[in-house]
């Protein structure tokens, strides 16, 4: 496994679509283990392929004192309810915004081992499972700011996990 490097706003690749996996085979579960220990080194909750640089549609998430969820080829199928939350992210790292989200979802896909899944998601998974989503599409969560001046700089030693 290795610590993999975490691609930056304001890099192309955070605005691509990422592609479809076909196969999961030995390089994509490679890809995932990597995605978890970026993820666990880096301090996040979640983690989308192309934040790591790679155009594939994969993510994982990690919310505290839960097991780790891996997604292929992800998609939200239902959406219910907003709220206002403060989302960071791992890409534009030492700021945050307040944003709507859903108040649950339901997003299916594929497990590491290729076998359909269906998650729900409430309150924060609900909103990482968007946030990773939205990874996967090219839109970053500023996208969603009302306004620019919701944008505000946090201090480095901030303990909140990014997404």
């Amino acid at each position: 496994m290795a610590v993999l490097p975490v691609v930056a706003y304001p890099a192309p690749a955070l605005r691509q679509k990422a592609k479809r996996v076909r196969n999961i085979d030995g390089a994509i579960a490679r890809l995932i283990e990597d995605m978890v220990e970026t993820m666990h080194e880096v301090g996040g909750v979640g983690l989308a392929a192309p934040q790591v640089g790679i155009p594939l549609r994969v993510a994982v998430i990690e919310l505290p004192d839960e097991e780790t969820i891996v997604l292929v080829n992800p998609k939200i199928v239902k959406r219910s309810g907003e709220r206002e939350v403060e989302e960071g992210c791992l890409s534009i790292s030492g700021y945050r915004g307040e944003i709507q989200r859903s108040v649950k979802v339901i997003a299916k896909g594929l497990d590491r081992r290729g076998r359909e899944i269906r998650i729900k998601g409430e309150g924060l998974l609900a909103q990482v499972l968007e946030h990773e989503v939205d990874h996967l599409n090219g839109t970053l969560y500023i996208d969603h700011l009302e306004s620019i001046d919701k944008l505000y700089q946090v201090a480095p030693d901030v303990e909140t996990p990014e997404i």
